[in-house]
């Protein structure tokens, strides 16, 4: 395909077909199923960062093992997920995202089901970090297809929209279908139920998704696959090491040490090769840049409200786990109505750069209303206002930054450019969920250290209750940076619509010669 043909035109709408394009016109007539296909697979691929949490007492109790090894339940997933995705990317990019995408769901599927299975703590660890490695295939395949499908600024202002509520949203309704699947069921079925999602997915995609045109397969950076693969994993183990062994243990440090310089390597490696799995022309652009700076970000902000709110209404508060899903559930609903709402329609008219900002302060705002929380607060009174808020800001950040993101890419990019969104949003996590818990730990024990005798259970659920505050008074300044990471390094709109008009007129999209 020639440079014409894939150069991003002013409005993001498609270029004019040629006629080898129009293979499948009757496609494009189920481009909004096939939306609802993605965002299936994409929430279920979200969903499992809380599910599963939701489900590990239980798992814990059936298969006898430690609590010091429950950490390993998570961080296999997060650690498989977060370093694969750049290469998961790209491997959509040569192969094809329908592929990958359909190949993502099956393995996640059959991952799922041997983690049902799992008669012992090994094979369960095994099995999450099977799923971590089919969802680093899965999850930029998905937004990747997204952003090849709608072009037109309108409707895809639309679809980010949708597709921005569910990656904002999936957390709290995993906590939600988790409580319900683990009060009613068994914490098994908080693994089976992505059968569920698979089987819809797949069949959609057969059904209803157009078959990936043939591309030139240039050869993969492998380099660059080793050095960012064992950097982000070195990046995650260490921050995941620092919330069990503390920063100023020596895995902690050289995980961490060494994760840095290997990622430096990567950079360096990808301006030398002929075909890098990172161009830098994806992320060295402004808009995009500051999109991604605001969604890992926001990334981090997010585990100050899911879990240490958790806590709260569960040890504070007496919640059980289907009540503390219950009670989260205002905040999807605000998020899906503000991404819908507020950011998809108003996105083409005044730009990312405006409803990032706001989105930052007004998501912020939401997370300094959890001060009021007490050792006696009720729920609607003092929890359920500020899930709304913050809800509003953070549906329009995620459907404003998602979708500059991945805005004004090449096709042959889009799959690599969509996963470092989902990197992002990882490496986000891992810090967030490191450094608050820290955080957290200390303000706890500081609090109870200056006590002359031996605490009383009030003063220790004060001391925790000290420890939240801390914790939602750094995410709120964190949403601080996320404003001011939108107006200050994404360009207005005018200027953005000037840049897509330049690439157009003069074919210098994200790349300049593309296969698909």
């Amino acid at each position: 395909m020639t440079a014409e043909q894939t150069a991003p035109t002013p409005t993001g709408s498609a270029p004019t077909p040629t006629p080898r394009q129009t293979g499948t016109p009757a496609r494009s007539d189920h481009r909004w199923i096939a939306l609802a296909v993605i965002a299936l697979a994409q929430l279920m691929v979200v969903l499992d960062a809380t599910i599963v949490n939701i489900a590990l007492p239980s798992a814990q109790a059936d298969l006898d093992f430690g609590t010091d090894q429950r950490q390993w339940i998570v961080t296999a997933y997060s650690l498989a997920f977060g370093s694969l995705l750049l290469l998961g990317g790209r491997l959509g990019d040569l192969f094809g995202r329908k592929n990958t995408f359909i190949i993502g769901l099956v393995g996640f599927a059959v991952a799922s089901v041997l983690g049902g299975l799992a008669d012992s703590f090994g094979l369960l660890v095994a099995a999450r970090a099977l799923q971590g490695v089919f969802g680093a295939l899965l999850a930029p395949s998905a937004l990747g297809m997204l952003t090849t499908t709608f072009r037109d600024p309108k409707e895809r202002g639309r679809a980010f929209g949708i597709f921005g509520s569910i990656a904002g949203s999936g957390a709290a309704l995993g906590l939600l279908l988790g409580g319900v699947l683990t009060e009613y069921a068994s914490w098994r079925w908080c693994l089976y139920v992505n059968v569920v999602f698979a089987v819809l997915g797949v069949i959609g995609a057969l059904v209803f998704m157009a078959k990936p045109p043939k591309v030139d397969r240039p050869r993969i950076d492998v380099a660059g696959v080793v050095a960012i693969t064992a950097g982000l994993v070195g990046i995650v183990y260490g921050f995941s090491n620092a919330e069990t062994n503390g920063w100023d243990d020596p895995v902690t440090i050289v995980m961490l040490a060494a994760g840095v310089l290997l990622v430096a390597a990567f950079v360096f490696i990808e301006t030398r090769v002929a075909h890098p799995l990172l161009p830098l022309r994806v992320v060295l652009d402004r808009d995009r840049g500051g999109s991604y700076v605001a969604i890992g970000l926001v990334a981090i902000g997010m585990f100050g409200i899911f879990l240490f709110l958790t806590y709260y209404l569960e040890q504070t508060l007496g919640f059980s786990s289907l009540q503390t899903g219950l009670a989260f559930l205002p905040m999807p609903l605000s998020i899906i109505v503000s991404s819908t709402q507020v950011g998809g329609r108003l996105l083409p008219r005044v730009g990312p750069k405006v409803l990032v900002f706001a989105g930052g302060l007004v998501a912020a705002t939401g997370l300094l209303l959890l001060l009021r929380t007490d050792l006696d607060s009720t729920y609607a009174g003092t929890v359920l206002p500020a899930l709304v808020v913050i809800g509003l800001g953070m549906g329009t950040i995620f459907s404003s930054a998602i979708n500059t993101a991945t805005t004004g890419v090449a096709r042959a990019d889009a799959g690599v450019a969509s996963a470092t969104v989902n990197t992002m949003q990882q490496i986000g996590g891992s810090i967030g969920t490191a450094l608050l818990s820290t955080i957290f730990a200390d303000v706890v024990k500081n609090s109870l250290s200056g006590l002359s005798a031996a605490p009383t259970k009030v003063q220790q659920a004060q001391a925790v209750l000290d420890g939240y505050h801390v914790a939602f008074g750094i995410s709120a300044g964190v949403l601080v940076l996320v404003a001011l990471a939108g107006g200050l390094l994404i360009n207005r709109q005018s200027v953005r619509l000037a840049k897509l008009e330049h690439a157009a007129a003069t074919a210098t999209g994200s790349i300049a010669a593309a296969a698909h």
